[in-house]
Formats: C-alpha cells, structure tokens, sequence
C-alpha cells in the first residue's frame, strides 16, 4: 500500500512538471524544447556528442550542462514577456538552434523564444479565428535608384478583394537595425494586429507596405556603403521615387498625404521622422517606436508642425537600454516644451524588443486617418 502511494505521488509530480512547462512557440513539429516554465525561465536542450561546451545566448551567456547522454541543458532566468532573439554558441562560433523556427534579426538568421503574454491580454496580436483575415503579398520589384532588385511586404484588409471600388489609406511601416522586411509579417505580428482592430472597428480598414530599410545608390563607392547608419539619402529616394509611386499605381489606395503614413522601430524610426519631415507633400502621419527625432536643429520642432502634421507619435519601452530611454524621453520633453502636439506612449515592463513594438503599433494603428 505503502509503495502503491509513493508511485503515485510520483507520477502526479511529474504530470504537475509536465504541465508546468510549454513548449515555445516558435519551436518546429514535434520538438518540445524550448520550453517555457510557470516563472517564464526558458529550458533549452542541444544534443552535441562532441562539443566540449555549449552556450546559450540570450539575455546573457549561459554554460549548458551535459548529461551521460550527451544531451546539454540549461535554465534560464526568468524573461519579460515578449519575443527574445537567442543562439548557441561551441567553440566560438555562433549558431541558430536547429530545434527552432529562424527569423531574421541581429543582421543574421536568428533563433527566437516567445514569453506570451496572458491569453487575456495576448488577444490583440493573437490570431483569432472568429474574425476576417487580410494577406499579406511578397512584391519583388527593380530599384533603378539602387540599380538591383528589391523586395517588399504588402498587407491589404480582409475587406480588399471583396470591396474592389473602395480606396484605402496606406502606413510604410519600418523594421529596425540588424532586421529587415520579413520583420513586421513574422516578428512582428503585424497581420494579426491589423485584422484584430479592424474587426473590433478600433482601425480603419488600411493598406500596410514593409519594406527593407536600407538602400545604397546604384553609383555608390563600395568603400562608402553602410559607413554612417543614419545617412538615409538612398534610402529616402527608393520610398519617394519609386515604394509610394509603386504602390498607388498597383493597389487601390487614397493617394493624398491626409491617408499616408510612416511609422517604425528603433532605426526605422529615425527613418520615419526623417523622410516624414522631409516630405510632409506626402505624409500627415508620423510614428516613431523606441526611436528618437535625431535633434540636430531644436527650432524645427516647433508650434508649426501642428498645422502640417494630423499625428506624430513617440514611444518607448519603460525596460530600454538608459541611454535609448533618457534619449527618447528628452525627445519627447523637446517637443512638450516646444508646443508640438504629439502622442507619448511608455510600454510598461518591456525593454528594446518586439514586444515594446508590437503595443506601439497597435496603439499608432488605431490613431490614423480618423
């Protein structure tokens, strides 16, 4: 009787273990490491009979531990919620997870855990069966400012191809440094976004155009390319002459500057204050996610950007990097002193991470072209 009930006391312990970890969301079928634990540490695994050391990179190194199995593991501390970029580390050299889905960021193919949010609270950037989905289209396209092809992502609401006469209003949405166009689709779980406030009617029914941040002159030295991140010459050419044109040709879009937008995270966001300011003929609609304005001249930040601007948004997570934090709340503080109406949003507990974008997005989307 005795031995009956320490067995079962046992298996309950492990049923009650079992249930306590979650396999993460980004893992590919059938793998269940990740996996996410009730104190949101992340347990990860990697089979390696050779290696004489294996680290997982995530908010800090950590040293795998290695079984008579040959199997390493290792716990991590406990993780804000949201979407974390990770890898795995033998001898030096760095490397994606072969048990994970890969998404592009940190300027290479990265592997990712997700703490989610509870489902309460995780419903807007969830997928939700019970409401129409938009698509997201990939368009390949030919850069003459850049002399080569280019790709971009376009979403288009659930209502699209069902109302073929009715014209939209359109947000350029940029990714952030280290990332690309696939940044918004799948880190950032723009669509899901979308469809949730336009199905709620907390958001007009709107194009959305992510694009790859970056572009060099077709006549550029090589020499020269990428050596300063914040020259965006070429890059402000590709979206006036060629991403806008293309985009009001091709789709059925509202093509005046009260129903365009431009909005991004971190460098996208000094990209959007920058060609947003530059051409205020084209956007009335300025976002900026954990970004700043790149203050060069204070007085351009003025009382008149009230007459020439419907929005300028600003945001940032209350966790960022101190000198990201100070420098955007300073921002924020210019343009308060300097009587530019904007809206100012902190994302409570989140740090310089998709998770602070994610919220950003949702609160800029549900403000445009009202």
């Amino acid at each position: 009787m005795t031995r009956n009930l320490i067995t079962v006391v046992v298996i309950l312990s492990s049923v009650t273990l079992a249930f306590s970890q979650t396999p993460s969301r980004h893992n590919l079928p059938g793998k269940i490491y990740p996996q996410v634990n009730q104190d949101n540490s992340v347990t990860f695994t990697f089979y390696a009979p050779s290696a004489n050391a294996v680290v997982l990179s995530l908010d800090r190194d950590y040293l795998m531990n290695k079984d008579e199995n040959s199997l390493w593991m290792v716990t991590s501390d406990t993780q804000s919620e949201g979407f974390h970029y990770y890898s795995l580390k033998v001898g030096g050299l760095s490397f994606a997870d072969p048990s994970v889905y890969t998404f592009y960021g940190c300027s290479r193919y990265s592997s990712a855990i997700e703490i989610p949010e509870n489902e309460k609270d995780s419903n807007w950037y969830m997928p939700n069966k019970k409401v129409p989905h938009g698509a997201v289209r990939s368009l390949r396209f030919w850069s003459d400012v850049s002399n080569k092809y280019r790709r971009m992502y376009i979403y288009t609401p659930a209502e699209y191809d069902i109302n073929t006469d009715k014209l939209y209003p359109v947000l350029y949405l940029l990714h952030g440094g280290g990332e690309d166009e696939t940044g918004w689709p799948n880190q950032g779980r723009m669509d899901n976004i979308m469809d949730n406030l336009i199905a709620a009617g907390d958001a007009v029914p709107m194009i959305v155009v992510m694009d790859r941040g970056s572009a060099t002159l077709a006549d550029a030295d090589p020499t020269e390319i990428n050596r300063n991140l914040f020259d965006f010459t070429a890059y402000d050419r590709v979206v006036v002459e060629e991403v806008v044109p293309m985009i009001d040709y091709g789709y059925r879009t509202l093509a005046d500057r009260n129903n365009r937008a431009i909005a991004g995270l971190s460098l996208g966001g000094f990209q959007s204050w920058s060609i947003g300011l530059l051409h205020k003929d084209l956007f009335a609609y300025i976002g900026d996610f954990s970004g700043s304005g790149m203050v060069a001249s204070p007085e351009n930040y003025n009382a008149d950007l009230n007459n020439r601007v419907k929005l300028l948004y600003v945001s940032i997570g209350t966790e960022e990097p101190e000198h990201m934090y100070a420098g955007v709340k300073a921002f924020h503080d210019l343009l308060d002193n300097n009587g530019v109406k904007h809206v100012y949003y902190e994302s409570p507990g989140t740090g310089h991470e998709w998770q602070t974008w994610l919220r950003s997005l949702n609160q800029f989307a549900a403000l445009l072209f009202q």
